[in-house]
């Protein structure tokens, strides 16, 4: 199995599950503690910002239920607030509840107000994450692990720690990927040396060891 269709059919399963509400239990034993060895945030803080997703999403259903259709997304302690509030109040105030929880440094409110999406509105957000992500896996210049896509009415969210080059990959991957409506960079951008210097802290890959045939007779 080649490594794009490989991810590719990963992310097809994973759209599915998300569909049906349990992705991020299946993504956690999945691919979780792969992810978690390459990524540049300490393990403290992608501990931090599980913790920070599953919070912000309890104070805001404690208070509004139904009346707010959020995603949280929580990344080296910035939080993406997507998905649609009834109206401007709740909309601000779910902005301030999500800005209360410990260790958030930031809040980017990106809740319209507006109806809440179909099933079929957010089918098409899955599928176009997953062509997003594809198309970073293929693009010889990244390390598609570096950057979170999250799409919100066709309107696609970029999130991680990156250099320039690799942020100017990432917009120009989105930008042109069918479907997208627009692009949102909520990427924090640092210096090359700066990520070299994260990169250096990875762990590098280990290969498993060779597993002997047994001799014929």
């Amino acid at each position: 199995m080649n490594r794009s269709f490989g991810f590719g059919l990963l992310l097809g399963i994973a759209i599915l599950l998300q569909l049906q509400g349990c992705f991020p239990l299946v993504a956690a034993g999945a691919t979780g503690g792969v992810l978690a060895t390459v990524d540049r945030r300490t393990l403290g803080t992608q501990t931090e910002d599980e913790s920070i997703e599953w919070k912000a999403r309890a104070r805001v259903n404690q208070r509004y239920g139904d009346e707010v259709h959020g995603n949280y997304t929580s990344f080296n302690r910035k939080v993406l607030i997507s998905g649609e509030a009834l109206n401007d109040e709740i909309k601000a105030d779910t902005g301030r509840l999500v800005s209360g929880v410990p260790q958030v440094q930031e809040v980017h409110n990106e809740l319209a107000v507006a109806p809440f999406s179909s099933f079929a509105a957010r089918s098409n957000d899955a599928f176009i994450t997953t062509k997003v992500k594809g198309r970073l896996v293929d693009d010889k210049n990244m390390n598609a692990v570096h950057v979170k896509v999250v799409t919100e009415a066709s309107i696609v969210y970029l999130m991680g720690i990156v250099s320039q080059r690799e942020a100017n990959t990432a917009i120009q991957v989105a930008r042109t990927t069918s479907g997208v409506r627009k692009v949102v960079s909520l990427l924090e951008i640092l210096p090359d040396q700066a990520i070299k210097e994260l990169d250096s802290r990875i762990p590098p890959a280990r290969s498993e060891p060779a597993r002997s045939e047994p001799m014929q007779p």
